[in-house]
């Protein structure tokens, strides 16, 4: 494994956003994973199968540890999952997207050098900091007069800002800024959620952001930026200029509904990715507190 290079977060900023909650609720923004969820294209499908139960457990006897001295009948149920990390609520590694003949990713690494037959060999999913930052969401859904907005809507600079100074809020250094379409509002309802497939942010709002300094970038969709791109031979040109050159993380199908309802636009975000090496993606659960 190499080292690393995506960026630390500052113990300072991890403090001021433990100072942000002052009534104690959390609102999960997780919005579930379930046999025939919906998925972005590229993504093997969410299988849960069962393995053990307790019928088969007593009926193999193969278990010896259950079958003595057990005379309050315990037994056990146990599963297998095979999904894709890119399922549902999840964080991007930065070796997720590659770019150029050399399919380099962050920090420089090539498919060619850096990619082992379980996966990318460095910035992969064990790399993946716990994320404990002030959160901001921006309600790009509301701030346009849209429940959802529109299919492959392509949301502006000048909308993005208009969509700040409505709900009063700032962007500061260390932030996470999440964006709702609305597109949750329907899940996991798969006609309908395809019906505004695609919204999300430009090019032109992600070098906002870093600028700003953020420390990841996420929303209620499955890419956070705009899909079909609106950049011309560039299918992502967002997760590119983040992951790839920027090392910021992007987290994608998380469950902002609640928040908007409740009109929160600045809380503790917290999210702790597991550490799984060679996986390009690791599913979450993240938490707002307010």
């Amino acid at each position: 494994m190499t080292e690393t290079t995506q960026r630390a977060e500052p113990s300072t900023a991890v403090l001021r956003a433990l100072q942000l909650p002052t009534k104690g609720t959390v609102y999960d923004l997780d919005p579930g994973r379930f046999a025939g969820m919906p998925l972005y294209q590229g993504h093997p499908p969410w299988q849960l199968i069962t393995y053990r139960t307790p019928q088969g457990v007593r009926n193999q006897g193969d278990q010896k540890w259950l079958a003595e001295d057990n005379e309050v009948n315990v037994s056990i149920m146990t599963e297998i999952l095979i999904a894709g990390m890119h399922s549902g609520a999840h964080i991007d590694a930065l070796a997720h997207i590659t770019c150029g003949p050399d399919a380099h990713w962050h920090g420089g690494s090539s498919a060619h050098q850096h990619l082992s037959d379980f996966g990318p060999m460095d910035n992969d999913a064990s790399t993946i900091q716990p994320i404990i930052s002030r959160g901001v969401l921006v309600d790009l859904a509301s701030a346009l007069s849209h429940d959802r907005l529109p299919a492959s809507y392509p949301v502006s600079v000048a909308e993005f800002e208009a969509a700040l100074v409505r709900q009063n809020t700032t962007i500061a250094p260390g932030d996470v800024v999440l964006f709702r379409t609305g597109q949750m509002s329907v899940w996991p309802d798969r006609e309908r959620w395809a019906e505004t497939n695609g919204a999300g942010i430009t090019l032109p709002v992600a070098e906002r952001l870093i600028e700003s300094g953020v420390r990841a970038v996420g929303g209620d969709t499955e890419t956070v930026e705009v899909m079909p791109s609106v950049i011309p031979g560039n299918p992502h040109p967002i997760h590119i200029r983040l992951l790839i050159e920027e090392g910021i993380h992007l987290i994608e199908c998380l469950y902002l509904e609640d928040l908007a309802k409740d009109k929160i636009y600045e809380f503790l975000f917290i999210t702790l990715p597991a550490k799984i090496t060679g996986a390009t993606a690791s599913l979450v659960r993240p938490v707002a507190v307010v």
